[in-house]
């Protein structure tokens, strides 16, 4: 049988040089689908991806076109809408590396709500930076207006910021399932997910401001599937001890144990590497199971073992 993996690419990872263009990031998701063509014929693949460059341009687009007949759509509405566009990308990223090799092969993106909790402590300590940059009278007349809250980000200017609530459950799950018994290349969770909760009453969901980490709902996504590897898939072959420093050194393979050390004295910047260590380490803690860090250039020889970072228990 094939092995599953859980596949998730960084927003900026279809971005090269910061180029926001939709043909230049259709370009890089060629790149996505052409590596996703080669592995194929060894695993089942699911891919979930970020969105940060993306959902950043949609909102910027949404409240600079807002009037009173057509108002800018919430965040929410604005990762749904993310979820299409990338999605799109990818899906047809896929399908035309097949084509390339005269072969067919069903992919699907699935629009994917993700549960959170409304009493999560995030919600109590909005730091997501969203949306572009004000000055400062400008953000708080906005603030406002709108039920904001802003922040200054880095002496860069002032930024709405949300929520990044942890991801509960996967509201498609049973669907995404049925879609990779069938064969199916499934694109899912986008973006972190658009969030969601339940009501108290009829458990009825409805949509929340908030900005769910990519890594994290990945992860979720690949223990809701069962799968076998999770990859974070991010711009550097490797996680590094010390990044950026002369001293830096690359990890190659480690146990839960030994990054848990590594975490607990502070070796990964929260908002960047963070993320993807505490993912890929929550999945490799059960057995038999595989967490993975590298880039899109080494992810088949990383999935060999021969590259990466890879996590084991």
């Amino acid at each position: 049988m094939k092995k599953r993996i859980v596949l998730a690419l960084g927003g900026n990872a279809l971005q090269k040089n910061g180029e926001v263009t939709a043909e230049a990031q259709k370009k890089v998701a060629n790149i996505v689908g052409t590596v996703v063509a080669a592995l194929a014929h060894k695993y089942e693949i699911v891919i979930a991806h970020g969105n940060g460059p993306q959902v950043g341009n949609i909102l910027i687009h949404e409240e600079q076109a807002s009037t009173d007949k057509a108002p800018a759509m919430p965040l929410e509405t604005a990762v749904a809408m993310s979820q299409g566009q990338i999605g799109y990308w990818l899906t047809q990223a896929i399908h035309n590396a097949f084509a390339q090799k005269n072969q067919h092969r069903k992919v699907a993106t699935i629009i994917s709500q993700v549960v959170v909790d409304v009493n999560d402590p995030a919600f109590r300590n909005p730091t997501k930076p969203i949306g572009q940059f004000y000055n400062e009278k400008q953000a708080k007349a906005l603030a406002k207006v709108n039920h904001w809250v802003v922040k200054e980000d880095a002496g860069r200017g002032w930024r709405r910021v949300v929520a990044s609530p942890k991801p509960i459950d996967i509201v498609e799950k049973r669907t995404i399932r049925e879609l990779i018994k069938d064969g199916v290349i499934v694109i899912a969770a986008g973006g972190g997910g658009i969030p969601v909760y339940r009501t108290k009453v009829l458990k009825r969901l409805k949509g929340i401001d908030a900005v769910i980490d990519k890594d994290f709902a990945a992860e979720r996504l690949a223990e809701e599937v069962n799968a076998d590897v999770f990859v974070s898939v991010t711009a550097v072959p490797n996680a590094y001890i010390n990044f950026g420093q002369p001293d830096a050194q690359p990890i190659h393979k480690i146990t839960t144990k030994e990054l848990a050390k590594y975490i607990k004295e502070g070796y990964f910047k929260a908002g960047s590497m963070l993320p993807k260590i505490e993912a890929t380490t929550e999945f490799a803690k059960k057995p038999n199971r595989i967490g993975i860090i590298t880039d899109i250039d080494h992810l088949a020889a990383a999935l060999s073992g021969k590259a990466g970072t890879i996590i084991t228990k």
